[in-house]
């Protein structure tokens, strides 16, 4: 089977006319690429139209990929790239921390969702709401390590910086977003604590 293959080499496959085999990396980076690109969007259905939009994308491109940085990293631009450029489309309006807890109360009365449930959620959305209060290269560096599982090394080729600044400047991203939580959202921390 293909699963034993490394990226690059199914790319060089792929490449010499095995179109098939784009399958294996589809397979393989499906739920990274999701959870990358809903991170951007924070909507289920736009993340998937997105979603097939990025391999789409990176089938097209295959060829401009060098394999200086391994193929994720490579992916992860693609991903960026898709999402900017269709929220300047679709020019989203931030979602408020209210419409979601106000969501988050009809699915708990419709579906029965235990305490537990929606105070995951509403933890997940107060984060969520916070990195989008930080600015884009902050936001950038905190979804690239946390939810992309970048190395240092990875972020830093994907923004163009060195290792050692991309740690200290993921640091100074986390004291803001720490400081926007507690700004904006030490009421809602305190009932769920």
């Amino acid at each position: 089977m293909h699963t034993e293959l490394t990226d690059t080499e199914i790319i060089r496959r792929i490449l010499q006319g095995d179109q098939a085999i784009f399958a294996t990396l589809v397979q393989r980076y499906q739920q990274y690429v999701f959870t990358l690109v809903l991170r951007f969007t924070d909507s289920r259905e736009d993340a998937e139209e997105i979603s097939q939009d990025v391999f789409v994308k990176a089938y097209r491109s295959l060829a401009d990929f060098r394999g200086d940085a391994k193929f994720s990293t490579w992916l992860y631009t693609v991903v960026r790239t898709s999402c900017i450029t269709f929220l300047r489309k679709k020019r989203l309006d931030t979602i408020s921390i209210d419409n979601e807890r106000t969501a988050v109360q009809l699915e708990n009365k419709e579906s029965g969702f235990n305490a537990n449930t929606i105070e995951q959620k509403s933890r997940h959305a107060m984060i969520n709401e916070a990195i989008r209060l930080l600015s884009p290269d902050d936001s950038q560096l905190i979804t690239l390590f946390y939810k992309g599982e970048q190395s240092l090394e990875e972020i830093g080729k994907i923004m163009g910086l060195e290792p050692n600044t991309v740690k200290v400047k993921l640091h100074r991203a986390r004291n803001r977003l720490r400081e926007k939580l507690e700004k904006h959202f030490s009421h809602e921390l305190k009932d769920l604590s």
